[in-house]
């Protein structure tokens, strides 16, 4: 099952400080590695659009194997307190830094750089590696060693070679209704309008080979409220209450990613 979440700018907008912001942006990066997001979407809702650019720019940050950030982002405001994140340590970041250890097949996360007129890829070890192919110095790819050590030639894949999970991808919309109305596939709409789900809803998204889009609202409009009377166009989506006895008066965006998303999980257990 391949599942992507769609979260608002406006998800930071109870906490005052950048520190805090950060913080939150870390829970929510922590349960989308830990429950193999796909992509999350950060979708534009209220006047914050400095709030979505720090939440795309610490997804994507934490996202990227720590050998690669230096090369990858510059000394920025936004991760001025990029000391407090939790490291994701999902399998494309937990790679040994001695090339002696590595064989034909691994898999790694590596950057395009150009020495003396010549391509080649660091992917963390103590050595850059010859490239040869088309792809543009200062970009991100994923590799993989046709050569162990001491050869160690390498070769250009999609990601999705890995049986691992690789990581999420971000991606920015401008609202949640474009987005809805692109994305093919099933909708799973978390409100507390909708009905209680169930184990035989849920197997619906669970067993089909479409991909699922997990939406959540903000902390004071839910999905309903944000899309308003568009929210009849809206196809193949269902609205689903996965806190349907909640005592508190709101659940926040972190509780209700990682309380979902477990849900959801656990219907994928034999």
């Amino acid at each position: 099952m391949k599942i992507s979440v769609a979260i608002p700018t406006s998800a930071l907008q109870d906490e005052s400080l950048k520190i805090d912001k950060t913080r939150k942006i870390s829970v929510l990066a922590r349960a989308c590695a830990i429950f193999k997001i796909d992509t999350i979407y950060v979708y534009q809702e209220g006047n914050n659009g400095s709030d979505g650019n720090l939440m795309s720019m610490i997804l994507k940050y934490l996202e990227t194997p720590q050998f690669l950030r230096r090369r990858l982002f510059q000394k920025m405001n936004d991760l001025k307190f990029a000391g407090v994140l939790h490291p994701l340590k999902i399998p494309s970041h937990n790679t040994p830094t001695n090339a002696k250890k590595i064989v034909a097949g691994d898999i790694r996360e590596g950057i395009i750089v150009s020495v003396k007129g010549k391509k080649f890829v660091d992917v963390g070890i103590n050595q850059l590696i010859q490239f040869y192919g088309k792809t543009p110095t200062g970009k991100r790819i994923t590799i993989q060693f046709k050569e162990g050590y001491p050869r160690l030639s390498v070769k250009e894949i999609d990601n999705v070679g890995s049986e691992k999970y690789w990581g999420y991808e971000v991606k920015e919309r401008s609202n949640l209704f474009s987005l809805l109305s692109e994305w093919k596939g099933n909708v799973i709409i978390t409100s507390r309008k909708g009905k209680t789900v169930t184990k035989e809803q849920l197997e619906k998204y669970t067993k089909s080979d479409d991909p699922t889009l997990v939406v959540f609202g903000s902390p004071e409009k839910g999905v309903h409220e944000i899309i308003g009377g568009k929210m009849n166009k809206v196809q193949n989506a269902k609205s689903l209450n996965f806190f349907p006895n909640q005592a508190t008066e709101t659940v926040r965006l972190e509780e209700a990613l990682l309380g979902t998303l477990a849900i959801i999980n656990a219907q994928n257990l034999p």
